[in-house]
C-alpha cells in the first residue's frame, strides 16, 4: 500500500492561461503543483507522483467528456479528482461525479470554490456535496 503525497497536486488543463490562474491558488495549499496538458502526461505524473489529489479539465481529451476519468481511474485507484468545467448544467455536474469524479467545480467559480473543493475533497467527501 502507498501513501499519498500530500504535498502534492496534478493540474490538467489545456488552457495554459486557465491552469497558471489555478496554479497560483493551488501553491497556497501544497508544496508542489505539477502541471501538465494532456492525458498521457497526466496519467504519467499521476502514477509516478502519486498525489493527494488531481484537478482536471473535463474536455482534456477533446471530443471524450469521461472516458479519461475512467482510464485514470484504472490507472491509479483511488486517486481523488476533482473536475473543472465550463459547463454549469446539473446533468454535467451529476455524470462527473456518477462516473467517479470526487469533485466539480465550474471554471467561473474556480476563484471562490476550488479551495474549499480541494479541502472538503481531501476529507474524503464530496463536492458539492
Amino acid at each position: 500500500m502507498t501513501t499519498k503525497n500530500a504535498g502534492c497536486v496534478v493540474l490538467a488543463d489545456r488552457h495554459y492561461g486557465v491552469a497558471e490562474g489555478v496554479r497560483g491558488l493551488l501553491e497556497t495549499m501544497f508544496d508542489v503543483v505539477v502541471t501538465v496538458a494532456d492525458e498521457a502526461s497526466l496519467g504519467e505524473s499521476a502514477s509516478r507522483l502519486d498525489p493527494a489529489l488531481a484537478i482536471v479539465e473535463l474536455t482534456l481529451s477533446p471530443g471524450e467528456r469521461l472516458a479519461w476519468l475512467t482510464r485514470l481511474h484504472a490507472r491509479c485507484p483511488g486517486l481523488k479528482v476533482i473536475v473543472l468545467s465550463v459547463h454549469d448544467e446539473p446533468s454535467v455536474r451529476q455524470a462527473t461525479l456518477a462516473a467517479g469524479a470526487s469533485g466539480f467545480v465550474v471554471k467561473r467559480a474556480i476563484a471562490t470554490e476550488l479551495l474549499p473543493a480541494v479541502e472538503t475533497v481531501l476529507a474524503g467527501r464530496r463536492y458539492p456535496a
